[in-house]
């Protein structure tokens, strides 16, 4: 979508992220031909990349966002836990440096105690990020870790700190200018999480003192403060029983900033741009000099994936076939896809964030019930029934009537970022299990069928995106064509009659999904370990030919830029039937064992 939106597309040549759009000099290179004036860079990839801005910066273009040294200094974790001591705001015990193994690791646990957390300095939405229980988690924890940073950020290092068990997660807003005004904007709340990644937020944070909030403002503020901050971005904290710590700042804009919109009017992006263009914080339209907007109403926002809930939340590519989105007074839906779009494995399982505004937290819950039940999507499954159980949920809808200026403590709050694995799932009545399951097996059955061919598609020409049309006159020749196309292609030669059906092969390779495996997918012999999930094998954790465990783990699969193990369904020798860096379809056959 976004791409059909833009009055301009530059292929950037490739089809890996590292090749693309974790590529410095391909991103800069497509901005100067587009004879941009500014680059705004999102919030995924190198939007928190201080060589990137720099880039961007040297080739005369506008970076809408912090300077590059800030986003160096903020941006590793580690240097940002150094600024945070010098104003002294509390945070856990973490490693100063990265560490370099797991032996280090190790000694750290043996220090300061489990669970730890081990995250990627230059990480964020979790990738790069593995909470630790038990020793023995260590190695394969590091590694794992290690490797998501690396694909996700460019950058492997990873620290350590003590992991809170039940803590809120709650952020600040902040926007500074070029005249070294730091302005905070409000909290939100992001403790509804599973697998540590954001998926509800609501603003502003609910349940906190009223001496708590200020202290997360005034704590924000000299944090960003002292790092000579510009642009949007997020101060993070850790919140349990009043007390805080330190988590991260976010050196760009946040995926939830709409919650912040809503309830302070402050337009966060055209924000962004105003300040690239020199205006100071107090003149952006709803900010006042010095003072922090006070929130009016209530807003949340619940990020609408592509993950299976009934599988664990597995990230689930596919078709979006079909798309029906909630209206009325307070919603707004901002989507990436369209009907007909293919959810690729390459990139991040969100697909649209479904935001509701009210009055009150109470009418925000049941408004927000009201637009989950009008929103309906067709193709892949979504975390949507789990959103509808969590606002059925006593413990998330407690205190429901709150106003944002009572006086109540933390306790009124039941929810932490555990919550959902720890409180929620465990208690969910065995119906609604069943229903997401066979929700789900509906989803992934449909998601498998072939895309009807579509008579609008586009092609390059120097690189440029170019829409191409064709007349529906055509139909009839291109579904003849199609069988003699895949036929010809095998054999297209010079001088071949079947060459000439290379061009229609191709061109019918951005009109038609392929169809599903066929039956030399499946095992002849063995046990099939199957795939949990499309996506890259990264890691075999046995090789072929050796002995396996039933239970242990087996294979490393990566989707959405996360990482999954398989665990072995039988004991037995193992054959490898898909090596590591190949692509495998959900359910597809990835070895055998005997």
């Amino acid at each position: 979508m976004f791409v059909r939106l833009a009055d301009e597309a530059y292929a950037l040549g490739a089809a890996e992220t590292a090749d693309t759009y974790l590529n410095i000099d391909a991103m800069a290179s497509a901005a100067v031909r587009a004879h941009a004036d500014a680059v705004h860079p999102g919030y995924g990839f190198l939007a928190e990349t201080a060589d990137f801005a720099q880039a961007v910066i040297d080739a005369g273009l506008v970076w809408v966002g912090p300077k590059p040294e800030t986003i160096r200094v903020l941006g590793s974790k580690v240097a940002a836990r150094r600024i945070v001591a010098e104003v002294g705001v509390p945070m856990t015990p973490g490693t100063t440096q990265p560490v370099r193994d797991a032996a280090e690791v190790v000694e750290f646990a043996r220090e300061h105690g489990l669970p730890i957390a081990i995250k990627a300095v230059y990480g964020g939405g979790s990738r790069g990020l593995k909470v630790v229980h038990e020793p023995d988690e260590v190695a394969a924890a590091f590694e794992s870790a290690m490797h998501e940073a690396e694909v996700a950020f460019g950058n492997g290092d990873c620290f350590v700190e003590r992991f809170l068990a039940r803590p809120r997660h709650v952020e600040v807003q902040v926007l500074g200018d070029q005249f070294g005004t730091v302005l905070a904007v409000g909290t939100r709340d992001c403790s509804l999480q599973r697998r540590n990644q954001k998926l509800i937020e609501e603003a502003p944070a609910p349940f906190l003192a009223t001496e708590t909030v200020r202290e997360l403002e005034r704590a924000a503020v000299a944090i960003c403060s002292r790092a000579h901050y510009e642009s949007a971005g997020t101060v993070e904290f850790l919140v349990d029983d009043g007390t805080m710590s330190f988590m991260e700042v976010n050196t760009r804009i946040q995926v939830e900033h709409p919650v912040t919109e809503a309830v302070t009017g402050v337009d966060l992006v055209a924000a962004q741009l105003a300040i690239a263009e020199g205006t100071p914080v107090e003149a952006v339209p709803g900010l006042e000099p010095g003072v922090t907007p006070e929130p009016r109403g209530h807003a949340m926002e619940f990020r609408i994936n592509a993950e299976d809930p009934s599988l664990g939340f597995v990230p689930f590519p596919g078709i979006v076939e079909s798309l029906q989105v909630p209206t009325g007074p307070g919603i707004r839906f901002d989507s990436g896809v369209a009907a007909g779009d293919s959810i690729s494995s390459r990139y991040d399982s969100m697909i649209a964030k479904l935001i509701v505004k009210a009055p009150t937290r109470a009418e925000c819950l049941r408004r927000a019930e009201r637009a989950l039940a009008e929103l309906h999507i067709h193709g892949v499954p979504t975390v949507v029934p789990f959103d509808k159980a969590v606002l059925e949920s006593t413990d998330f809808g407690a205190g429901a009537d709150w106003r944002v200026d009572d006086d109540v403590s933390n306790a009124d709050f039941r929810v932490y970022t555990r919550w959902i694995e720890e409180e929620l799932l465990p208690n969910l009545p065995a119906k609604t299990l069943e229903d997401w399951r066979r929700a789900g097996e509906r989803t992934r059955w449909a998601s498998v069928r072939v895309r009807p061919l579509r008579w609008k598609s586009w092609v390059e020409v120097d690189g440029k995106r170019v829409t191409l049309g064709l007349p529906a006159s055509f139909a009839s020749m291109m579904a003849f064509g199609a069988g003699m196309a895949h036929a010809g292609s095998h054999a297209a030669a010079p001088g071949n009659p079947g060459a000439d059906s290379g061009l229609l092969a191709a061109l019918l390779g951005g009109l038609s999904r392929p169809a599903p495996a066929s039956d030399a997918n499946t095992a002849a012999d063995g046990t099939p370990v199957t795939a949990e999930l499309g996506g890259t094998v990264v890691r075999w954790l046995a090789d072929d030919g050796a002995p396996v465990r039933e239970g242990a783990p087996i294979v490393v699969l990566e989707t959405m830029k996360m990482e999954r193990e398989a665990l072995a369904p039988a004991t037995g020798t193992l054959h490898i039937t898909v090596p590591v860096g190949e692509q495998a379809d959900y359910g597809a056959v990835l070895g055998t064992i005997d």
